[in-house]
């Protein structure tokens, strides 16, 4: 924690001297704050046709409006420095004081899941996090400070939460199987700082003990795509596992509307202790190229090299993503569409897996949900006790749908349900069954859209 705070604090001492050389006393007394290029207009959001436009990010400290700026993302919609399309809706709580502006956003899903076959089980379960962030002028540029946390180690079933064919980090030193592993109680505690160099070019920092590289998609915790899932993609470890390590420090530029960026991080998975912060070495790194030709569109390539990320394996991996997301407004609603692609190369077995994700959420007449999330991947880690098993192509098959019982300025409370089908090798029969069938139903609670409360 120390390196990592450290070169943060020496970056920043750097800033100010720079921004304090630069300005003049007429320009500190009467010119405002350049506004960072990563903005992301919010005032078309989607929201009830009664209820007015209350997300103007242009009333902001800092912040300005332009037809370049008002096509690029917005930094408190995506995770880590990751971009989704500037269009999409924003479910959080907004207010300002003393020339802070503060947010929250998250959401709350209380859950019967019953997985299917000889491997499945029932059980309650709550899918839970919550993000805290803090926005403020800083020299020349603006800084935002971002909080994430989750109740996961207290609301999950052991060993993890059912889910059939999910791999990934362990439970009892053991590696997880069949189960999704509990979000950590400090899923992001970072620093995210962006200062404008000329009208086109602005340079981003961002860094901290717990967060995220520039590698893969938008983690689907914060997708739009996914907003109405209640649970992981089973890609999801050949994806966006990476939205959490413990010590990141990321630097990339924002040029137009292409940011190129790179990272140095912690690669290893976090371990059972699901409320420490456990820091390592930065020995992996990673980098990406985004771009959001409009505010409906973003883009991204990425690669990685991850330092032995898994604790049973001594293996370093190679990973590759490639994602593409939609977002469109509609009258009363909103429609959302990611596509992902994912590719991990292990050095020492020399294997290669791949994974495909299609995801959609179509909001409308304001208070109806449906979504799908469809999805083929290499599965190399079904049978630990058994090495030498080969991978396994699985598909993923989610429909499902939710309607707001509660809808208004400050929540949002909606009942869901969706079912899940599976397909496999004929050989994982005797073990998964011949046609697993798997289902949910759930209770979704999260912040109206976006409402600025004085």
């Amino acid at each position: 924690m120390r390196t990592v705070v450290g070169y943060l604090l020496i970056v920043f001492f750097l800033i100010l001297v720079a921004d304090a050389q630069e300005a003049s006393p007429a320009q500190s007394s009467s010119a405002s704050t350049p506004a960072p290029q990563e903005t992301g207009a919010e005032t078309n959001r989607q929201r009830p046709a009664s209820e007015p436009s209350h997300h103007d990010m242009s009333t902001m400290p800092g912040m300005h409006m332009d037809s370049e700026v008002s096509n690029l993302p917005s930094p408190h919609d995506g995770s880590g420095t990751g971009w989704q399309p500037a269009s999409v809706p924003a479910h959080e709580w907004m207010t300002m004081l003393g020339g802070w502006d503060f947010m929250a956003h998250g959401v709350i899903f209380v859950t019967f899941n019953d997985q299917g076959g000889p491997r499945g089980a029932g059980k309650a379960e709550s899918v839970n996090w919550a993000m805290l962030m803090q926005q403020h002028s800083l020299g020349k540029g603006t800084i935002l400070f971002r909080e994430m946390f989750s109740a996961e180690s207290l609301t999950s079933p052991h060993p993890g939460f059912p889910q059939l064919f999910q791999t990934g980090e362990t439970y009892h030193g053991q590696p997880l199987v069949d189960h999704q592993h509990p979000h950590n109680v400090f899923s992001e505690l970072a620093l995210y700082y962006t200062r404008p160099l000329s009208d086109k070019l602005t340079w981003l920092l961002y860094g901290g003990p717990a967060g995220e590289p520039a590698l893969g998609p938008v983690t689907y915790l914060h997708r739009a795509s996914a907003s109405e899932l209640p649970a992981a993609p089973l890609a999801h470890h050949l994806q966006d596992s990476t939205h959490l390590v413990f010590g990141v420090i990321t630097t990339g530029l924002i040029l137009g509307r292409f940011k190129l960026e790179g990272s140095a991080f912690n690669g290893r998975e976090p371990n059972e202790q699901r409320w420490s912060i456990q820091l390592g070495p930065l020995d992996s790194w990673s980098g990406r190229i985004s771009v959001a030709p409009t505010r409906n569109w973003t883009a991204q390539y990425s690669y990685g090299f991850l330092n032995h990320p898994e604790a049973f394996e001594p293996d370093n991996q190679r990973r590759q993503t490639a994602s593409v997301e939609y977002n469109r407004p509609i009258t009363r609603g909103n429609w959302a569409t990611s596509v992902v692609w994912g590719r991990r190369h292990k050095d020492q077995a020399s294997t290669t897996q791949n994974s495909y994700l299609l995801e959609s959420t179509l909001n409308f007449l304001d208070r109806n949900y449906v979504y799908t999330r469809l999805e083929l991947v290499d599965k190399d880690e079904l049978f630990p006790d058994n090495p030498t098993q080969p991978s396994y192509r699985i598909g993923g098959y989610t429909f499902g749908g939710v309607r707001d019982l509660i809808q208004n300025r400050a929540w949002q409370l909606g009942l869901g349900a969706d079912v899940t089908f599976n397909s496999k090798p004929a050989s994982l029969d005797a073990t998964y069954g011949n046609n697993p069938v798997s289902f949910r139903i759930f209770i979704r609670m999260r912040p109206g859209l976006a409402t600025h409360m004085h």
